[in-house]
């Protein structure tokens, strides 16, 4: 039984190329809330209209939807960094072992020819 953890390079990039969609996407949207914060719906008039037109707008404001979905933001690209941060430890790490085991393979070689 092996322990540890078995990476999958190639799942790895799917899930990283997923997720800069996804932040792209969320980029998006979070610029049409911050477009929906500075609108003032246009409700009438009337001092219960204009009330209820300013609550809106402050629901949709930095601390409303726009501030979520741009913390939803954040949190997606930081994931999409770790990923991107692990694939690269990762291969550096393989790439390190491959060189070390053909250090050894050649050592191994010169060994057997003297």
């Amino acid at each position: 039984m092996t322990e540890g953890y078995e990476v999958e390079p190639d799942l790895l990039e799917k899930r990283i190329s997923t997720l800069t969609q996804l932040g792209d996407l969320t980029a998006d949207l979070v610029a049409t809330a911050n477009r929906l914060a500075e609108r003032l719906p246009m409700l009438g008039t009337a001092p219960p209209a204009v009330q209820l037109s300013e609550r809106l707008r402050d629901a949709a404001g930095s601390t409303g939807l726009a501030g979520e979905v741009s913390a939803a933001e954040r949190e997606v690209r930081a994931f999409q960094q770790l990923l991107s941060d692990t694939r690269a430890t990762y291969g550096d790490a393989d790439d390190a072992g491959a060189s070390a085991m053909r250090g050894t393979d050649e050592r191994e070689t010169s060994q057997r020819a003297s």
